[in-house]
């Protein structure tokens, strides 16, 4: 039986498949607008503007799996620590780092919110400091758009996971970094849904 991990990573995944075989389709010419009724139906090709649009919508379903996936995770590794009763004193190096800079952290939780939670501290602090970093309010603070290759490493090396990957079909990883780039151009209004499709086209065509 598949993780929960593996199970949203397949769904999301399923999803991105899916909107990338509309744009293929879209990109040959076999997706038209449809319009009028059943007795006056008239068809006429997507406007390049929106085709653009759509492409670049593309990005931000990409990023969203990246970043779900590797929250996932994370949640996943606290996870199985707090079912196997890990204590902080049998913990990674970097795991205890983690839990000390959340347990500073006021933001994350009240000092009164965790001390009525800790009974056994050496065990219960782990577990604690997680369920509070993944509320709905604070699970943004483990990546907040800042996911590419590199830090994917650099999480991976903390948390203790492989990150080795067959450079010849990832590319090392090089398109996360234009993933989260146009994902971060776009939701901050830098550049338009239109630039940045155009973008898309365009290094589409040069490694056609």
């Amino acid at each position: 039986m598949k993780s929960t991990l593996f199970q949203n990573f397949d769904e999301r995944a399923k999803e991105v498949s899916k909107y990338f075989y509309f744009l293929k389709n879209l990109d040959q010419g076999s997706i038209q607008l449809s319009m009028g009724n059943s007795n006056n139906i008239k068809t006429k090709p997507i406007d390049d503007d929106l085709e653009k649009t759509l492409k670049a919508t593309g990005y931000l379903l990409l990023y969203n799996l990246v970043e779900a996936t590797m929250s996932n995770a994370i949640e996943t590794i606290f996870d199985e620590l707090k079912t196997q009763r890990v204590s902080f004193d049998d913990a990674r190096e970097e795991i205890k780092k983690i839990v000390i800079n959340h347990v500073r952290d006021k933001d994350i939780q009240s000092t009164d919110s965790l001390l009525i939670n800790l009974r056994n501290i050496s065990v219960d602090i782990v577990s604690v400091t997680f369920d509070a970093l993944v509320k709905k309010e604070n699970k943004k603070r483990l990546f907040s758009g800042n996911v590419d290759a590199q830090e994917i490493r650099n999480t991976a090396k903390i948390y203790g996971f492989s990150y080795q990957t067959n450079k010849s079909k990832t590319r090392d990883g090089i398109d996360l970094l234009t993933i989260k780039t146009n994902r971060n151009d776009l939701g901050h209004g830098f550049k338009s849904f239109e630039e940045v499709g155009r973008d898309a086209t365009l290094r589409g065509r040069q490694r056609s």
